[in-house]
């Protein structure tokens, strides 16, 4: 059973602007981590139909490295994350001032 390319694209910007939408308004830290996380996802998505439309591989194996990149992202992200709760025992973005000078 193969899902027209146009119903995937249209998944993937609906995660995308789910995404958006979770960066812009949300302020609890890992809300935003997470919604950033989405946006990737969405746009790995569409590497992926693109590629499978296009039979070619390219955009597969971006997306593999994509996510690879991603995982790492989120070790380095979730490590600042916790050490910035634990010092200040919050991880609203609106008090957060630890990166000012």
């Amino acid at each position: 059973m193969n899902v027209p390319v146009g119903d995937i694209l249209v998944l993937a910007a609906i995660l995308f602007s789910i995404g958006t939408a979770g960066v812009l308004v949300r302020r609890n830290a890992l809300v935003i981590f997470m919604s950033i996380e989405m946006q990737l996802n969405a746009v790995n998505l569409t590497l992926v139909a693109f590629s499978r439309e296009l039979g070619s591989l390219n955009g597969q194996v971006l997306a593999f490295f994509s996510m690879v990149v991603a995982a790492a992202e989120v070790v380095v992200g979730l490590a600042i994350i916790v050490s910035i709760f634990r010092r200040r025992t919050t991880v609203n973005v609106d008090e957060e001032n630890l990166l000012k000078w």
